[in-house]
């Protein structure tokens, strides 16, 4: 498997995404990507595509930040395969220091997201990773977090899109979405 290109690969790995009906709440589909993480093989192909196209990103990203808490499983693979470091970007309340806060409207509610002051030397070139882009709430939170602390965005990358939440509107950066529903 590992020679195939990277659209049989994501044809394979939008096959193990599981979807569920009104779930968190009524009128939502939820797709979720830990039924892949549940086949080795098809989290290892998950991890080559978003590996290679971080890779393809130019010019080349110096830092990797990814959301809370799904964004965990995938940013520091990245970021272990490229050799650059690795930024949580936090829910409320979870970080220690002094930090950075974004609140924002998402599918279902509204939250807050914090991230480390000091944690992106200025002028870095980052790539934010993400599971999933809905309304875009959290990527704009994201973005703004990490500007706001002196990193450049170069791109956003997600495993999944929702396109009829219109989440890439309002959003100037480059958005690569592995998988659109």
């Amino acid at each position: 498997m590992s020679c195939a290109s990277k659209e049989s690969k994501l044809q394979i790995i939008e096959k193990h995404i599981k979807s569920y009906p009104d779930f968190p709440k009524k009128g939502v589909l939820f797709r979720d990507v830990f039924a892949v993480l549940q086949n080795p093989e098809v989290f290892q192909l998950l991890s080559d595509v978003l590996v290679e196209t971080a890779k393809e990103i130019n010019p080349p990203v110096e830092t990797v930040a990814a959301l809370d808490s799904r964004g965990f499983l995938f940013g520091p693979l990245i970021s272990l395969a490229l050799k650059i470091p690795f930024v949580p970007i936090r829910k409320k309340g979870k970080l220690p220091g002094e930090v950075m806060s974004y609140s924002y409207i998402k599918e279902y509610g509204q939250d807050t997201l914090e991230i480390q002051v000091g944690s992106i030397q200025k002028g870095k070139r980052v790539l934010i990773v993400d599971d999933l882009l809905a309304t875009g709430g959290s990527l704009k939170g994201a973005i703004d977090l990490v500007t706001k602390i002196g990193g450049e965005v170069v791109a956003s990358l997600i495993v999944i899109e929702l396109k009829g939440l219109s989440g890439r509107d309002g959003i100037t950066s480059d958005i690569i979405s592995l998988i659109k529903y």
